[in-house]
């Protein structure tokens, strides 16, 4: 994470996070790092669907993919991005490993990730099979820095 935060300061770039699954797990390691508030605009977790709604997620989205899907993160991601006018979003929405009677659809493993930047996505879809929630969540939070780092280093 300290790599990811000192490129996103040498880049003069902000990131701002809706979460879900990961509980606010990004935004948390991103503040553990000396510099964050010169790059963290806002995170907001968004457990569930009617805050997800009231951060401006379109909830025919909801209804049509499931909030467990890669259309919902993407616009968790896009609407993150400009409720806090930066340049860097990122969503994240799915089950670790962990059913759902209020939402059934997707599986219950499987975590969807879209980091939104310069007008485009960039995705993951995971499959989480570790013992434990709090494995399953660092898992998550480690594959969105590798694609950070990648998606800021290819983009500049």
């Amino acid at each position: 994470m300290k790599e990811l935060v000192e490129l996103l300061i040498e880049k003069n770039l902000t990131i701002a996070t809706m979460e879900s699954c990961t509980g606010g797990g990004v935004a948390n390691a991103i503040t553990s790092i000396e510099g964050a508030s010169e790059i963290l605009r806002f995170s907001a977790v968004t457990y569930s669907n009617e805050y997800k709604i009231k951060m401006g997620v379109d909830p025919e989205l909801i209804d049509k993919y499931s909030v467990y899907s890669l259309e919902v993160a993407k616009d968790m991601a896009l609407k993150i991005s400009k409720f806090a006018n930066s340049k860097i979003g990122v969503g994240v929405t799915g089950k670790l490993n962990r059913y759902d009677k209020n939402n059934l659809q997707g599986l219950d493993n499987e975590v969807f990730v879209s980091i939104y930047y310069n007008d485009n996505y960039y995705n993951l879809d995971l499959m989480v099979d570790r013992p434990t929630r709090d494995d399953n969540k660092l898992y998550v939070i480690d594959e969105i820095v590798k694609k950070l780092k990648e998606v800021i280093n290819e983009n500049n």
